[in-house]
């Protein structure tokens, strides 16, 4: 039982020409001191740290009734109400229990249901928007290179778009939901991470491996869920804004109303780079050139036993362009000078309704449109895709031992493009013929809670795919309680990925190209085998959390677009061998009793594919652009008498295999490079803070020839002298953005109601 004795003891204390007051005291648990806990009056700026010796003095402190707050790592949090008189001294001797103090979120995304972390039988890895506040971002997508085995990829030097890498499988293979709703994907897959303000979002959930059980196609190589915050627990008002060097500037404004039983939570973000810089004397900007906004606003609405029931929207529209530094856009679709301009516009519809009834069962909802028109110097290249989801899924506990969750889902994608991709075969009467795919599922969740230490969990996901047809996904987790500090968890799966044909590398297929399908299209299938084990570690110097996996994962039918064999084609077909992605990941935090926390990771990969040569013999071929060693840290220390905070964070990569072209003069490997980051941040009265630092200061960029043929974008002088091995222009040769050191400097403030904390 939690022992906590106050002693309060007055006596005079004079403080010449003020009549305020003080606090003082020392924290403990039993007999043994608590250094450099956090001492702090709540909703106020008064405060501090205890020292070595467990003392801890807070002075000047105007006349009235607070709430002390004291936590320290490790230790159970102690508050009392206490109240300041005028020229006297408050001595407080706090005594609090230890605690393991293991995580306390709670997660979704493994099983749809909110669980405790502690508790999900799945390996779960839970970011916070503090965490990302570390390195602060216009957007998720840039924020993830401080997340351990996952990586934001460039894939094109002059218009920056990009995907996110999971323990090195690429960007197709990532599944990345809102609410754990499967909106986004294909063409739109970067616009998830971006445009939602970091004050609106609660979580942000990682799976790695498989997850196809519950979300379905794409989520192959691991899920990203982002999970927002409901508006009752949304601020009342924020803003964050920062600028940097490089004159990029970022907003994120929100704020929250009631109307009746509803309550809205209104979002706006809004990032510009309208900057063109050339520093590797390329004539192309290093940085490409961005317009966007973002508004997002969620309903939830108070109803009887507190069902749920909640709406979201969010519209983006982005204007981008990278190219010649002299483009404008009255350039735009000419070949004088070259850009890539894309203008894209999107909307979201997420809802969630539990329906009226004595049994838990949740109806969801969501609905994306996504249109891009986007030029590729004189390639045009005009698209939309919708995608419409419904899920219908019963929550039932069982016999005090089995927690059943039965569901049936839907999703309808539409693709169409303007190019010969989605066109049919007749050239006289040529028309288009959009894409469209129809997935209907079941699926079947039993979590099985055996005896206090040991809990299993087991799935199946059966699909009807319209082109695919039966397609049947079962999978184990079992988790294994040791003892209070100590957990293993054993995944076992099955995944797929329904292939969509159609995506934005067909800007290439604006001239006469077929596109040809070699029989019979079979989805990718993964098997995927995971270990995993979490150690809680209390000392008395503090609290160390650490993590590691050991991952497998087995691909057959891997399909690539052959566009080598015949320039006039696009050739589909499955791979005549299968793919491998292996490697292990460790992960270590650090909360010192010191005002210090560290948090570091690490991740070694092996992924490649083994294909059928001429002679028929498996010969292996190593992934491009995957690193087969990445780190990341954060170290964070605060000064508690200044109320000042030094983030350092960053991350490093090994080598990485580049695409060439024939002939190439350019090292077939990245070398290793690490971008850092250091910030300093100062909190003030009233939740306003001011931050600023250097990012990048190691000043990494690529390779200068990193765009090859740079000055003949258009190969029109593809055969003149000096180029004798007919070179032509190509900007894949890419892994990392080209933009340097800088500096930035940002100011928020948040209100926050006492029932939003």
């Amino acid at each position: 039982m939690n022992k906590i004795i106050i002693a309060l003891l007055f006596a005079p204390f004079m403080v010449f020409g003020q009549q305020k007051g003080s606090i003082k005291g020392v924290v403990k648990s039993g007999d043994e001191i608590i250094p450099f806990a956090n001492v702090g009056l709540e909703g106020t700026t008064y405060g501090g740290a205890s020292d070595v010796n467990g003392k801890f003095i807070i002075e000047n402190i105007l006349p009235k009734k607070y709430t002390i707050k004291v936590t320290a790592v490790g230790f159970k949090n102690f508050k009392q109400t206490v109240e300041v008189k005028p020229d006297e001294v408050i001595t407080l001797i706090i005594s609090t229990e230890k605690t393991s103090q293991k995580l306390e979120e709670f997660v979704v995304t493994g099983t749809l249901r909110e669980v405790s972390l502690m508790e999900s039988a799945v390996p779960i890895e839970v970011f916070k928007p503090v965490y990302f506040k570390k390195n602060p971002t216009p957007a998720l997508f840039e924020a993830l290179q401080i997340v351990n085995g996952v990586r934001p990829q460039v894939n094109c030097s002059v218009c920056n778009t990009g995907d996110i890498h999971i323990n090195g499988m690429e960007g197709p293979y990532t599944m990345v939901t809102i609410d754990g709703m499967p909106i986004v994907g294909g063409l739109s897959s970067v616009y998830g991470l971006n445009g939602i303000p970091n004050s609106m979002v609660a979580q942000l959930e990682v799976v790695k491996g498989p997850a196809s059980t519950l979300f379905g196609s794409e989520a192959v190589g691991g899920l990203i869920n982002v999970i927002t915050k409901s508006p009752e627990k949304a601020p009342i008002f924020s803003f964050d804004i920062f600028g940097t060097t490089w004159q990029e500037i970022n907003t994120d404004i929100s704020t929250k109303f009631k109307i009746g039983k509803a309550t809205s939570a209104l979002g706006i973000s809004y990032f510009n780079y309208s900057n063109p810089i050339d520093n590797n004397g390329d004539n192309f900007t290093d940085l490409t050139l961005q317009d966007r906004t973002s508004i997002f606003n969620k309903w939830s609405f108070k109803r009887k036993k507190d069902r749920e029931a909640s709406v979201a929207m969010r519209f983006i529209y982005e204007d981008r362009w990278g190219g010649e530094m002299q483009w404008t856009p009255e350039f735009r679709g000419g070949d004088s000078i070259y850009g890539e301009s894309i203008y894209t516009t999107r909307y979201e519809l997420i809802s969630k309704y539990q329906l009226p009834v004595k049994e838990n069962i949740f109806l969801s909802f969501s609905y994306s449109d996504h249109n891009q028109n986007s030029r590729y110097g004189d390639a045009s290249y005009i698209a939309q895709q919708n995608i419409a989801f419904t899920q219908l899924f019963w929550d039932k506990k069982m016999w005090d031992t089995h927690n059943f969750l039965l569901g049936t889902a839907f999703r309808y994608t539409f693709y169409d493009d303007n190019t010969s991709a989605t066109q049919s075969f007749d050239t006289i009467n040529s028309i288009n013929q959009p894409d469209k795919g129809y997935l209907p599922g079941l699926f079947l969740q039993d979590e099985i809670s055996l005896n206090e230490k040991n809990k299993l969990l087991l799935g199946v996901r059966y699909d009807q795919d319209s082109r695919h047809g039966a397609i049947f996904t079962p999978r184990a987790n079992y988790k294994r309680s040791i003892n209070d500090n100590d957990v293993i968890r054993v995944s076992l799966g099955t995944g797929y990925r329904v292939v969509n044909l159609f995506t934005e590398e067909h800007a290439a297929t604006t001239g006469a190209r077929e596109v040809i399908v070699n029989g019979k299209l079979a989805p990718e299938r993964s098997f995927n085998g995971n270990i995993h084990y979490q150690k809680f570690i209390n000392t008395k110097f503090g609290f160390i959390n650490f993590d590691g996996s050991l991952f497998y994962t087995y691909f057959t039918n891997k399909i690539t677009p052959d566009y080598e064999t015949n320039v006039q084609q696009i050739i589909y077909e499955n791979i005549d061998g299968y793919a491998i992605s292996e490697g292990a990941s460790f992960n270590a935090t650090f909360n010192f009793q010191s005002p210090l926390k560290i948090i570091a990771g690490v991740t070694f990969l092996d992924v490649y594919e083994k294909n059928k040569d001429e002679n028929g013999e498996l010969v292996r071929e190593e992934q491009l652009l995957t690193e087969n060693f990445s780190a990341t840290f954060t170290v964070s220390y605060k000064f508690y008498k200044s109320n000042i905070t030094i983030d350092y964070s960053g991350n490093v990569y090994g080598p990485m295999k580049l695409p060439l072209v024939e002939n190439d003069f350019r090292d077939q490997y990245s070398g290793w490079y690490s971008i850092q980051n250091i910030q300093l941040t100062k909190k003030f009265k009233k939740n306003w803070e001011i931050y600023g630092g250097v990012k990048n200061f190691l000043n990494f960029t690529p390779p200068k020839n990193s765009i090859l043929r740079a000055n003949d974008p258009f190969d029109k002088n593809v055969n003149s002298p000096d180029n004798p091995n007919g070179y032509t222009f190509d900007p894949t040769y890419v892994y990392a953005a080209n933009q340097g050191i800088r500096g930035f400097f940002g100011i928020r403030y948040t209100l926050i109601s006492k029932k939003s904390k």
